[in-house]
Protein backbone atom coordinates (compact mmCIF):
# COMPACT_ATOMS: atom_id res chain seq x y z
CA UNK A 1 0.00 0.00 0.00
CA UNK A 2 1.40 3.35 -0.74
CA UNK A 3 2.04 5.56 2.10
CA UNK A 4 -0.60 8.15 2.28
CA UNK A 5 0.56 11.83 2.53
CA UNK A 6 0.01 13.64 5.62
CA UNK A 7 -1.68 17.06 5.89
CA UNK A 8 -2.53 19.34 8.66
CA UNK A 9 -5.10 22.13 8.99
CA UNK A 10 -4.34 25.60 9.74
CA UNK A 11 -7.53 27.02 11.60
CA UNK A 12 -10.68 24.90 12.07
CA UNK A 13 -13.29 27.40 11.47
CA UNK A 14 -15.53 27.75 8.67
CA UNK A 15 -14.27 27.31 5.62
CA UNK A 16 -12.07 24.81 6.88
CA UNK A 17 -15.20 22.61 7.96
CA UNK A 18 -17.31 23.69 5.03
CA UNK A 19 -14.94 22.75 2.24
CA UNK A 20 -11.08 21.49 3.22
CA UNK A 21 -11.81 18.69 5.95
CA UNK A 22 -14.80 17.25 4.33
CA UNK A 23 -13.25 17.50 0.57
CA UNK A 24 -9.66 16.00 2.14
CA UNK A 25 -11.94 13.06 3.87
CA UNK A 26 -13.07 12.01 0.14
CA UNK A 27 -9.03 11.75 -1.33
CA UNK A 28 -7.64 8.18 -0.40
CA UNK A 29 -4.03 9.51 -1.00
CA UNK A 30 -4.16 11.87 2.13
CA UNK A 31 -4.96 11.62 5.72
CA UNK A 32 -4.81 14.51 8.12
CA UNK A 33 -2.70 14.11 11.14
CA UNK A 34 -2.69 17.81 12.71
CA UNK A 35 -5.19 20.55 13.36
CA UNK A 36 -4.28 24.13 14.84
CA UNK A 37 -6.67 26.43 16.19
CA UNK A 38 -6.92 29.52 18.73
CA UNK A 39 -9.62 27.91 19.96
CA UNK A 40 -8.36 24.14 20.99
CA UNK A 41 -12.11 23.28 21.21
CA UNK A 42 -12.65 23.40 17.56
CA UNK A 43 -9.22 21.70 16.71
CA UNK A 44 -10.06 19.24 18.94
CA UNK A 45 -13.49 18.75 17.35
CA UNK A 46 -12.21 18.58 13.87
CA UNK A 47 -9.46 16.00 14.79
CA UNK A 48 -12.41 14.27 16.12
CA UNK A 49 -14.38 14.25 13.18
CA UNK A 50 -11.78 13.91 10.38
CA UNK A 51 -8.14 12.91 11.96
CA UNK A 52 -6.24 10.25 11.87
CA UNK A 53 -6.02 7.80 14.74
CA UNK A 54 -3.17 9.69 16.16
CA UNK A 55 -3.63 12.86 15.02
CA UNK A 56 -2.35 15.79 16.93
CA UNK A 57 -3.59 19.38 18.02
CA UNK A 58 -1.92 22.29 18.13
CA UNK A 59 -2.91 26.19 19.49
CA UNK A 60 0.38 27.16 17.73
CA UNK A 61 0.74 26.65 14.33
CA UNK A 62 4.71 26.95 14.76
CA UNK A 63 4.71 24.13 17.13
CA UNK A 64 2.75 22.07 14.54
CA UNK A 65 5.39 22.97 11.54
CA UNK A 66 8.17 21.26 13.69
CA UNK A 67 6.45 17.91 12.89
CA UNK A 68 8.69 16.92 10.25
CA UNK A 69 6.32 13.85 9.16
CA UNK A 70 3.56 16.51 7.96
CA UNK A 71 3.63 16.44 3.94
CA UNK A 72 0.93 19.18 3.18
CA UNK A 73 -0.82 22.48 5.10
CA UNK A 74 -3.76 23.94 4.62
CA UNK A 75 -4.11 27.53 5.32
CA UNK A 76 -7.64 28.49 6.51
CA UNK A 77 -7.21 31.72 8.71
CA UNK A 78 -8.40 34.92 8.68
CA UNK A 79 -6.18 36.82 5.43
CA UNK A 80 -4.05 38.94 7.67
CA UNK A 81 -2.48 35.20 8.45
CA UNK A 82 -2.19 33.72 5.37
CA UNK A 83 0.90 34.98 4.11
CA UNK A 84 3.00 34.78 7.46
CA UNK A 85 1.41 30.92 8.00
CA UNK A 86 1.81 29.78 4.50
CA UNK A 87 5.47 31.26 4.10
CA UNK A 88 6.72 29.37 7.26
CA UNK A 89 5.17 26.34 5.82
CA UNK A 90 7.01 26.18 3.19
CA UNK A 91 10.15 27.03 5.02
CA UNK A 92 9.66 24.37 7.02
CA UNK A 93 9.43 21.56 3.89
CA UNK A 94 5.61 21.81 3.53
CA UNK A 95 3.25 22.12 0.21
CA UNK A 96 0.71 24.76 1.06
CA UNK A 97 -2.94 25.23 -0.21
CA UNK A 98 -3.57 28.56 0.99
CA UNK A 99 -7.14 29.73 1.06
CA UNK A 100 -8.54 32.46 -0.75
CA UNK A 101 -7.83 35.48 -1.39
CA UNK A 102 -3.94 35.09 -1.31
CA UNK A 103 -3.03 37.47 0.87
CA UNK A 104 -4.50 41.13 1.91
CA UNK A 105 -1.71 43.07 -0.02
CA UNK A 106 0.48 42.37 -3.14
CA UNK A 107 3.74 42.58 -1.30
CA UNK A 108 2.42 39.33 1.20
CA UNK A 109 0.77 37.95 -2.12
CA UNK A 110 4.29 38.21 -4.17
CA UNK A 111 6.86 37.19 -0.51
CA UNK A 112 4.64 33.77 -1.13
CA UNK A 113 5.79 33.09 -4.57
CA UNK A 114 8.87 33.93 -3.80
CA UNK A 115 8.75 31.27 -1.08
CA UNK A 116 7.31 28.62 -3.52
CA UNK A 117 10.44 29.70 -5.80
CA UNK A 118 13.09 29.76 -3.36
CA UNK A 119 11.63 26.38 -1.14
CA UNK A 120 10.80 24.36 -4.46
CA UNK A 121 7.56 23.43 -2.34
CA UNK A 122 4.09 24.06 -4.42
CA UNK A 123 1.71 26.83 -3.32
CA UNK A 124 -1.84 26.98 -4.35
CA UNK A 125 -4.89 29.33 -3.43
CA UNK A 126 -8.56 27.40 -3.00
CA UNK A 127 -10.23 29.12 -5.78
CA UNK A 128 -12.57 26.50 -5.93
CA UNK A 129 -15.09 27.81 -8.10
CA UNK A 130 -13.03 26.67 -11.38
CA UNK A 131 -13.63 23.23 -10.32
CA UNK A 132 -17.53 23.68 -10.89
CA UNK A 133 -18.95 22.06 -14.02
CA UNK A 134 -19.48 24.94 -15.94
CA UNK A 135 -16.14 26.57 -15.10
CA UNK A 136 -14.59 23.83 -16.38
CA UNK A 137 -16.57 22.95 -19.86
CA UNK A 138 -16.24 26.81 -20.60
CA UNK A 139 -12.45 26.99 -19.97
CA UNK A 140 -12.33 24.12 -22.50
CA UNK A 141 -13.97 26.76 -25.02
CA UNK A 142 -11.93 29.17 -24.10
CA UNK A 143 -8.68 27.10 -24.60
CA UNK A 144 -9.98 25.75 -27.93
CA UNK A 145 -10.44 29.78 -29.31
CA UNK A 146 -13.79 29.13 -30.24
CA UNK A 147 -14.52 32.97 -28.46
CA UNK A 148 -11.50 34.24 -30.19
CA UNK A 149 -9.49 37.02 -28.46
CA UNK A 150 -11.43 38.05 -25.76
CA UNK A 151 -12.00 41.60 -25.29
CA UNK A 152 -14.57 42.63 -22.98
CA UNK A 153 -15.55 40.61 -19.96
CA UNK A 154 -17.53 41.44 -16.72
CA UNK A 155 -17.05 39.53 -13.68
CA UNK A 156 -20.53 39.12 -11.16
CA UNK A 157 -20.12 38.80 -7.47
CA UNK A 158 -23.36 40.31 -6.55
CA UNK A 159 -25.11 39.88 -3.08
CA UNK A 160 -28.65 41.82 -2.33
CA UNK A 161 -28.15 41.11 1.22
CA UNK A 162 -26.05 38.77 2.40
CA UNK A 163 -23.55 39.92 4.73
CA UNK A 164 -21.33 37.62 6.68
CA UNK A 165 -21.79 38.57 10.67
CA UNK A 166 -20.03 35.55 12.07
CA UNK A 167 -15.85 35.55 12.56
CA UNK A 168 -13.83 38.34 11.60
CA UNK A 169 -15.46 39.04 7.85
CA UNK A 170 -16.32 42.46 8.87
CA UNK A 171 -13.15 43.38 10.83
CA UNK A 172 -10.94 45.59 7.86
CA UNK A 173 -7.62 45.10 9.67
CA UNK A 174 -7.96 41.24 9.78
CA UNK A 175 -9.61 40.64 6.26
CA UNK A 176 -7.94 43.81 4.43
CA UNK A 177 -11.16 44.46 2.79
CA UNK A 178 -15.16 43.21 2.33
CA UNK A 179 -16.95 41.96 -0.32
CA UNK A 180 -14.09 42.38 -3.14
CA UNK A 181 -11.58 40.81 -1.41
CA UNK A 182 -14.09 38.01 -0.52
CA UNK A 183 -15.81 37.31 -3.38
CA UNK A 184 -15.11 39.82 -5.69
CA UNK A 185 -12.00 37.74 -5.99
CA UNK A 186 -13.64 34.83 -6.90
CA UNK A 187 -15.10 36.31 -9.76
CA UNK A 188 -12.05 37.76 -10.84
CA UNK A 189 -9.89 34.68 -10.90
CA UNK A 190 -12.25 32.86 -12.86
CA UNK A 191 -12.74 35.99 -15.25
CA UNK A 192 -8.63 35.97 -15.83
CA UNK A 193 -8.42 32.40 -16.01
CA UNK A 194 -10.75 32.27 -18.72
CA UNK A 195 -8.94 34.73 -20.83
CA UNK A 196 -5.84 33.94 -19.72
CA UNK A 197 -4.83 37.52 -19.17
CA UNK A 198 -2.38 38.46 -16.69
CA UNK A 199 -1.07 41.56 -17.27
CA UNK A 200 -3.12 44.50 -16.29
CA UNK A 201 -2.23 47.89 -17.31
CA UNK A 202 -4.35 50.42 -15.26
CA UNK A 203 -7.40 50.37 -12.78
CA UNK A 204 -10.38 52.73 -11.46
CA UNK A 205 -11.82 51.38 -8.49
CA UNK A 206 -14.94 52.44 -6.11
CA UNK A 207 -15.50 51.70 -2.61
CA UNK A 208 -18.70 52.46 -0.82
CA UNK A 209 -19.97 52.35 2.82
CA UNK A 210 -22.94 52.89 2.62
CA UNK A 211 -25.31 50.28 3.91
CA UNK A 212 -23.09 48.49 6.19
CA UNK A 213 -23.46 52.17 8.49
CA UNK A 214 -27.61 51.04 9.07
CA UNK A 215 -29.24 49.73 11.83
CA UNK A 216 -31.58 46.46 12.34
CA UNK A 217 -31.14 45.68 8.43
CA UNK A 218 -32.40 43.04 6.84
CA UNK A 219 -29.68 39.97 5.95
CA UNK A 220 -29.54 36.16 5.35
CA UNK A 221 -27.73 35.99 8.67
CA UNK A 222 -29.21 38.52 10.04
CA UNK A 223 -28.58 41.98 11.14
CA UNK A 224 -25.61 43.22 10.95
CA UNK A 225 -23.83 45.63 13.94
CA UNK A 226 -22.59 49.16 12.42
CA UNK A 227 -20.16 49.89 14.66
CA UNK A 228 -18.51 46.39 13.72
CA UNK A 229 -18.73 47.00 9.75
CA UNK A 230 -15.68 49.01 8.69
CA UNK A 231 -14.99 47.28 5.85
CA UNK A 232 -17.25 48.40 2.37
CA UNK A 233 -20.11 46.55 1.29
CA UNK A 234 -20.07 46.92 -2.03
CA UNK A 235 -16.80 47.72 -4.58
CA UNK A 236 -16.27 48.20 -8.05
CA UNK A 237 -13.59 48.22 -10.45
CA UNK A 238 -12.54 49.00 -14.41
CA UNK A 239 -9.40 47.24 -15.72
CA UNK A 240 -7.49 47.16 -18.51
CA UNK A 241 -5.18 44.72 -20.21
CA UNK A 242 -1.72 45.45 -21.80
CA UNK A 243 -3.43 44.12 -24.92
CA UNK A 244 -6.49 46.44 -24.66
CA UNK A 245 -8.66 43.88 -23.19
CA UNK A 246 -11.38 45.64 -20.28
CA UNK A 247 -12.79 43.59 -17.42
CA UNK A 248 -15.62 45.16 -15.54
CA UNK A 249 -15.67 43.63 -11.58
CA UNK A 250 -19.04 44.02 -9.50
CA UNK A 251 -18.77 42.95 -6.42
CA UNK A 252 -21.24 43.30 -2.99
CA UNK A 253 -22.50 42.13 0.10
CA UNK A 254 -25.44 44.47 -0.06
CA UNK A 255 -26.80 46.41 -2.84
CA UNK A 256 -30.22 47.76 -3.30
CA UNK A 257 -30.26 45.59 -7.08
CA UNK A 258 -31.98 42.38 -8.00
CA UNK A 259 -29.48 41.88 -10.78
CA UNK A 260 -27.51 39.35 -8.38
CA UNK A 261 -24.82 36.57 -9.13
CA UNK A 262 -21.62 35.17 -7.55
CA UNK A 263 -18.73 33.67 -8.71
CA UNK A 264 -19.84 34.47 -12.06
CA UNK A 265 -18.68 35.92 -15.83
CA UNK A 266 -19.62 36.78 -19.06
CA UNK A 267 -17.25 36.97 -21.93
CA UNK A 268 -17.15 38.88 -25.06
CA UNK A 269 -14.67 38.01 -27.89
CA UNK A 270 -14.24 38.48 -31.73
CA UNK A 271 -15.74 34.80 -32.22
CA UNK A 272 -18.48 34.58 -29.80
CA UNK A 273 -19.45 35.56 -25.85
CA UNK A 274 -20.05 33.79 -23.32
CA UNK A 275 -22.27 34.27 -20.01
CA UNK A 276 -22.46 32.11 -16.50
CA UNK A 277 -25.95 34.26 -15.54
CA UNK A 278 -28.74 31.70 -16.14
CA UNK A 279 -26.52 28.64 -16.58
CA UNK A 280 -23.53 28.65 -18.81
CA UNK A 281 -24.98 30.11 -22.43
CA UNK A 282 -22.54 30.04 -25.56
CA UNK A 283 -23.81 33.28 -28.03
CA UNK A 284 -22.12 34.00 -31.91
CA UNK A 285 -23.07 34.10 -35.40
CA UNK A 286 -23.25 31.21 -37.84
CA UNK A 287 -24.31 31.75 -41.90
CA UNK A 288 -25.70 35.12 -41.05
CA UNK A 289 -27.78 34.35 -37.81
CA UNK A 290 -27.38 35.03 -34.42
CA UNK A 291 -27.34 32.15 -32.18
CA UNK A 292 -27.35 31.80 -28.17
CA UNK A 293 -27.08 28.14 -27.22
CA UNK A 294 -27.47 26.54 -23.43
CA UNK A 295 -25.26 24.25 -22.68
CA UNK A 296 -26.61 21.37 -20.43
CA UNK A 297 -23.91 20.38 -18.14
CA UNK A 298 -25.98 17.50 -16.45
CA UNK A 299 -26.02 16.79 -13.13
CA UNK A 300 -24.32 19.09 -10.35
CA UNK A 301 -20.66 17.07 -9.75
CA UNK A 302 -18.22 16.29 -11.66
CA UNK A 303 -18.02 12.38 -12.63
CA UNK A 304 -14.25 10.83 -12.93
CA UNK A 305 -12.40 7.92 -13.70
CA UNK A 306 -14.12 4.94 -11.27
CA UNK A 307 -17.72 6.24 -11.83
CA UNK A 308 -18.00 8.29 -8.21
CA UNK A 309 -19.05 12.18 -8.74
CA UNK A 310 -17.34 15.11 -6.79
CA UNK A 311 -18.50 18.35 -6.17
CA UNK A 312 -16.00 21.05 -6.90
CA UNK A 313 -14.22 21.62 -3.69
CA UNK A 314 -13.51 17.64 -3.91
CA UNK A 315 -11.99 18.11 -7.31
CA UNK A 316 -10.13 20.75 -6.13
CA UNK A 317 -8.78 19.06 -3.25
CA UNK A 318 -8.07 15.61 -5.56
CA UNK A 319 -6.83 17.20 -8.32
CA UNK A 320 -4.27 19.39 -5.49
CA UNK A 321 -2.79 16.42 -3.69
CA UNK A 322 -2.43 14.50 -7.63
CA UNK A 323 0.04 17.44 -8.14
CA UNK A 324 2.03 16.61 -5.43
CA UNK A 325 1.98 12.93 -6.00
CA UNK A 326 2.53 13.67 -9.91
CA UNK A 327 4.91 16.33 -9.78
CA UNK A 328 2.78 18.61 -11.72
CA UNK A 329 1.86 22.07 -11.73
CA UNK A 330 -1.60 22.78 -9.53
CA UNK A 331 -4.31 24.13 -11.51
CA UNK A 332 -4.31 27.17 -9.79
CA UNK A 333 -0.89 28.57 -10.27
CA UNK A 334 0.77 31.56 -7.21
CA UNK A 335 1.78 33.77 -10.26
CA UNK A 336 -1.98 33.43 -11.21
CA UNK A 337 -3.71 34.57 -7.66
CA UNK A 338 -1.21 37.11 -6.67
CA UNK A 339 -2.22 39.16 -9.88
CA UNK A 340 -5.66 38.54 -8.96
CA UNK A 341 -4.39 40.38 -5.21
CA UNK A 342 -2.60 43.14 -7.10
CA UNK A 343 -5.83 43.75 -9.04
CA UNK A 344 -7.71 43.68 -5.88
CA UNK A 345 -5.16 46.24 -4.27
CA UNK A 346 -5.16 48.71 -6.85
CA UNK A 347 -9.17 49.33 -6.54
CA UNK A 348 -8.58 49.85 -3.15
CA UNK A 349 -5.59 52.09 -3.66
CA UNK A 350 -7.82 53.97 -6.68
CA UNK A 351 -10.80 54.34 -4.33
CA UNK A 352 -8.97 55.92 -1.74
CA UNK A 353 -7.01 58.52 -3.91
CA UNK A 354 -9.32 59.14 -6.57
CA UNK A 355 -6.96 58.10 -9.27
CA UNK A 356 -6.31 55.76 -11.86
CA UNK A 357 -3.76 52.78 -10.88
CA UNK A 358 -1.34 52.05 -14.11
CA UNK A 359 1.23 49.25 -13.71
CA UNK A 360 4.94 49.97 -15.10
CA UNK A 361 6.26 47.51 -17.64
CA UNK A 362 9.13 45.99 -14.95
CA UNK A 363 5.82 45.17 -12.67
CA UNK A 364 4.24 42.87 -15.40
CA UNK A 365 7.43 41.33 -16.40
CA UNK A 366 7.19 39.89 -12.78
CA UNK A 367 4.04 38.80 -13.25
CA UNK A 368 2.15 40.64 -10.44
CA UNK A 369 4.97 42.80 -8.77
CA UNK A 370 3.00 46.28 -8.18
CA UNK A 371 4.89 49.11 -9.61
CA UNK A 372 2.41 51.25 -9.27
CA UNK A 373 1.87 54.95 -10.54
CA UNK A 374 -0.91 57.17 -9.46
CA UNK A 375 -2.38 59.63 -11.76
CA UNK A 376 -4.87 62.24 -11.72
Amino acid sequence: MTKKLKVAIVGCGGIANGKHMPSLSKVDQVEMVAFCDIEVEKAEKAAAEYGSADAKVYVDYKQLLEDTEIDIVHVCTPNISHAEISIAAMEADKHVMCEKPMAINTEQAKSMVEAAKRTGKKLTVGYNNRFRPDSQFLHKVCERGDLGEVYYAKAHAIRRRAVPTWGVFLDEEKQGGGPLIDIGTHALDLTLWMMNNYKPKAVMGSVNHKLGKKKDAANAWGPWDPEKFTVEDSAFGFITMENGATIVLESSWALNSLDVDEAKCSLSGTEGGADMKEGLRLNGEDMGKLYTNKVELGAGGVAFYDGKVENDSELEARLWVESIINDTEPVVKPEEALVVTQILEAIYESAKTGKAVYFNEEAQSNVGEKGAVLVD
